[in-house]
């Protein structure tokens, strides 16, 4: 299973952006769409193959919040490992 989160674009050297996810950025190739600096995208195999709207991407990017949140509680209660 593939999960893709949506990462930031803040710099753009062509054919590759800096993608930041989180506070953690990664080189990527754009060739694929138009992306612009503030835009984000969906990468697969280093390469972003989708932009989405920066209000789709926070939805996306809360429901990972919470199911991490989620995660931490039922570790801390000792339910999952």
């Amino acid at each position: 299973m593939c999960l893709a989160i949506p990462g930031k674009v803040v710099e753009i050297d062509h054919p590759k952006a800096e993608v930041d996810f989180g506070g953690v950025t990664r080189k990527v190739d754009i060739t694929f769409v138009d992306a612009g600096i503030g835009d984000y995208v969906i990468v697969h195999a280093g390469y972003a193959i989708e932009i989405l709207d920066q209000e789709e991407a926070r939805k996306t990017l809360e429901t990972f919040e919470e199911v991490l949140s989620r995660e931490e509680m039922l570790k801390a209660a000792g339910i999952i490992p």
